[in-house]
């Protein structure tokens, strides 16, 4: 193991959408936004099987080609969605009401306009750098479609809408994957294929993509909208966490979904082997050197990831193409809160 200063790029925490995730209580009003002309229906305009992830903008003009609804929650929250995966929805939520699941929708569509605010309010009050590292890219946002659509769950009555209460309920998001298909939706962030959609496992965030069959085909096959689109291959992936006396099995896994978030940013890299590189690395001068590239968070240890993968001919990345790349560094912080960023990557 190689523990040595020689890292070239700094890096940032898991990118997230500022303060954009109030899920509440059962939605009730429907009111349609004005009638789009024939040019812009859509039917006409968007592309339901669109890809928009870290790598892949918003079409161009799919704002102006979208046809939404917006519906109010018992709570008076605003929710905006495109037409038809509105009404799909509603009929996956009456279908699901029939085996006693009860669900209502958090968050769905989130303008360009609205995210750019947000950056530019981060940048103005704390500076670019620290508003990149916060807010997620304008224009590289899936809720920007208006096709994702986040739930919440309502049990005996009352609303679990934190995700780390969601989370505690795998029996009734598997009711809830079940019949997702039927209605032309799919689970859009799976567990452990991270380092290809770019986000941790999201059990309540579904993508609606209009046609049953192709649905079915991605549920019943476990892959990523990615890898059926063909822009990221379904490759074997080893992950070995080790041993360690300094972090719990918990907490590695934390770690480590962060780098695979970080690496779906590597354009045409297909990701091969992840591992933590052991408690070696947690020195006094390695916690010094972390701490010193980040002065927004105190840290009080200090872990290295290893990574191999290949570099496809047609990487639109700094990497050569075609090559592969053995123990590739990946260094993160963990803060006294209990939390990891990550701050550094590359030889």
């Amino acid at each position: 193991m190689i523990c040595k200063q020689m890292i070239v790029k700094i890096l940032v925490p898991a990118v997230v959408a500022a303060g954009l995730c109030a899920c509440r209580t059962a939605g009730t009003a429907v009111e349609k936004t004005p009638e789009p002309s024939m040019e812009t229906t859509a039917e006409s305009g968007i592309n339901y099987m669109a890809l928009v992830n870290k790598l892949n903008k918003l079409p161009d003009n799919w704002e102006e080609q979208l046809e939404t609804v917006h519906m109010t929650n018992s709570m008076g929250g605003d929710v905006e969605v495109e037409t038809k995966a509105y009404d799909a929805y509603l009929k996956l939520k009456e279908d699901l009401e029939t085996d006693g699941v009860y669900v209502d929708l958090d968050n769905a569509r989130r303008s360009v306009e609205a995210q750019q605010k947000i950056m530019d309010d981060f940048t103005k009050e704390y500076g670019a750098d620290y508003a990149a590292k916060i807010v997620a890219e304008p224009g590289y946002s899936e809720h920007h479609t208006g096709l994702a659509l986040d739930l919440y769950l309502i049990i005996d009555g009352k609303d679990v809408y934190l995700n780390e209460d969601m989370m505690q309920y795998p029996e009734i998001w598997s009711k809830i994957h079940a019949k997702l298909a039927d209605y032309g939706f799919i689970l859009r962030y799976l567990d452990g294929k991270e380092h290809i959609t770019g986000y941790a496992y999201e059990p309540w965030h579904l993508r609606y993509i209009d046609d049953v069959d192709i649905a079915k085909k991605i549920m019943e096959s476990g892959q990523t909208l990615e890898e059926y689109l063909g822009t990221a291959k379904s490759t074997e992936l080893t992950v070995d966490l080790g041993a360690s006396y300094l972090f719990t099995e918990e907490e590695l896994t934390e770690a480590m979904i962060q780098v695979k978030c970080k690496f779906a940013a590597f354009d045409g890299c297909e990701l091969s082997r992840l591992s933590y590189a052991g408690d070696e690395c947690n020195t006094a001068e390695n916690l010094e050197w972390i701490s010193s590239m980040d002065e927004n968070n105190e840290y009080v240890k200090v872990a290295e990831f290893l990574t191999d993968f290949h570099v496809s001919e047609d990487s639109k990345t700094t990497f050569n193409p075609g090559q592969d790349y053995k123990d590739y560094q990946w260094w993160l912080g963990y803060t006294k809160d209990g939390s990891w960023q990550l701050v550094s990557w590359g030889y």
